[in-house]
């Protein structure tokens, strides 16, 4: 058929480059892959279709393991009571800034005001306080898959920092200390399982300084990465809240012994932001990159279509389709658009693999593959196109995993001294060094080089420096810094 572009109809590309402007790159990049769309509120953005399978992937990928775990699914209300809210006193005045209120029903003020869920420790753990009365009822194991609202003011970017997000929160009760502090590292394994061999993006495990641990919790663990614009990025958290809450909310047990104990608690997290985050690692100045064990279309078809041998083409295109139900398949046979503005389409949407068929393709027996992720093209016998298509997109995944991991391990600076630091924090620098662990010195840091905040302490703690890179006090530790989201 060989239609043209109509210019009223094309899909414009992305016009910025990832490097040159990363802010309008990102955002011309989720609305023009159809991912998400602005809302009239402010910092709330809209979940379109396409990225809302993602999410479905990953609370699927993620639902398994905590259910063979033992976890259990519930839900809670959206609103809490402001009396219940101010009970663990460290917990609300993390949260207080950021809360959003209801004070009225209609034109009636309320007699007390309604949070609306900035996390749900609070509204659960009442709750818990009625339910817990014998360790016979240890361990509790609660999940709820929901949306949070947290009212910041630092700047929006969706997925990343939005006012409203989605996420999981897991909120666990347990008999004994061992037993909690078990579960806090058995479910950062999951978030780290998650964006590696989901999402592909490598992840750094470790515990949080003081200062940045969760409101609340005796210690925080989490997975972080580096995102390949010079930014650190939080990827989940997995929280030992210790017996804060148990006491705040009295949530006591009698032991097998007869005697009352507060019990062992956790909290643990993971949200829509790692979408953003598998964007930006993998996506590139022709849009979207996906992975694909999460990409909602695996392979797309594209008939070449000529008015002579449209109707061949098109059986040959559903015959192909259906013979790849194995596979996420999707067939455009839109006649109003030309091959190359499909071609570009679904580039820009990020689709691991293009299926080319056109009259030639036919005569030879043959489809064209091409790789989204290199471009790479692969003239592929029809007979063979479905063990060829499952190692192609096994080999997808696994590139762009090992490309994402090069980048962090040679972003990763060891600093000898002070103004070597500087001058990596300059550079956009991973930056590994030694701390003394003090806040205050941690503090320091930040002011110096305007915005250098510790990220995590390793779990797997490298042999550097035995003193503190800033105030030269004994190290207690080696620990990651960068500027982050």
């Amino acid at each position: 058929m060989g239609k043209s572009d109509d210019s009223s109809t094309n899909l414009k590309g992305l016009t910025e480059k990832k490097t040159d402007n990363f802010s309008e790159w990102y955002t011309q990049l989720i609305q023009k892959a159809e991912l998400a769309d602005y809302s009239k509120v402010s910092g709330c953005i809209v979940f379109r279709p396409y990225s809302y399978a993602m999410w479905d992937m990953i609370r699927d990928f993620l639902d398994e393991r905590f259910k063979k775990s033992g976890v259990e699914n519930a839900y809670f209300p959206l609103f809490i009571p402001e009396s219940l809210l101010m009970k663990e006193q460290e917990h609300v005045e993390g949260f207080t800034p950021e809360v959003a209120w209801v004070t009225h029903a209609g034109d009636s003020k309320l007699s007390e005001r309604l949070a609306v869920r900035p996390t749900s420790e609070t509204i659960m753990y009442d709750s818990y306080a009625k339910w817990v009365r014998s360790h016979n009822d240890l361990p509790l194991r609660l999940n709820q898959w929901n949306n949070v609202v947290r009212w910041e003011f630092k700047y929006p970017m969706p997925f990343l920092r939005t006012r409203e997000f989605l996420w999981q929160e897991g909120h666990t009760v347990f008999a004994n200390k061992e037993e909690a502090e078990k579960e806090v590292l058995e479910i950062l394994e999951y978030y780290r399982q998650t964006y590696e061999d989901l999402l592909a993006v490598p992840m750094i495990k470790g515990k949080k300084t003081e200062k940045e641990k969760f409101a609340g919790a005796a210690y925080t663990t989490s997975v972080e990465t580096f995102l390949p614009i010079g930014k650190a990025i939080q990827g989940a958290t997995s929280h030992f809240l210790g017996q804060n809450f148990s006491k705040a909310f009295d949530i006591k047990f009698l032991d097998e012994n007869g005697k009352n104990q507060y019990g062992w608690q956790n909290s643990w997290g993971f949200t829509t932001r790692s979408i953003g985050v598998m964007i930006i690692t993998h996506s590139d100045d022709k849009g979207l990159v996906l992975p694909p064990r999460i990409a909602p279309v695996q392979v797309v078809i594209v008939p070449i279509i000529f008015e002579k041998s449209k109707k061949e083409v098109l059986e040959k295109a559903k015959e192909i389709e259906k013979s790849l139900d194995n596979f996420r398949v999707k067939t455009d046979a839109r006649e109003e658009y030309s091959s190359g503005w499909k071609y570009n389409h679904w580039e820009l949407k990020g689709v691991p693999i293009r299926l080319e068929i056109g009259p030639k393709d036919i005569e030879k027996n043959q489809a064209v593959l091409v790789r989204r992720d290199t471009g790479e093209k692969l003239f592929v016998k029809f007979d063979d196109l479905e063990k060829t298509i499952e190692n192609l997109l096994e080999e997808i995944q696994k590139s762009l995993f090992e490309k994402a991991k090069k980048w962090l391990t040679e972003s990763i600076a060891e600093p000898k001294d002070w103004n070597e630091f500087t001058k990596f924090a300059k550079e956009k620098k991973l930056i590994l060094a030694p701390h003394c662990g003090e806040t205050e010195c941690e503090e320091l840091i930040k002011f110096e080089t305007e915005g250098i905040k510790t990220l995590c302490v390793p779990f797997d703690q490298p042999k550097i420096g035995d003193k503190c890179i800033k105030c030269g006090k004994p190290s207690q530790h080696a620990v990651y810094f960068a500027k982050s989201y």
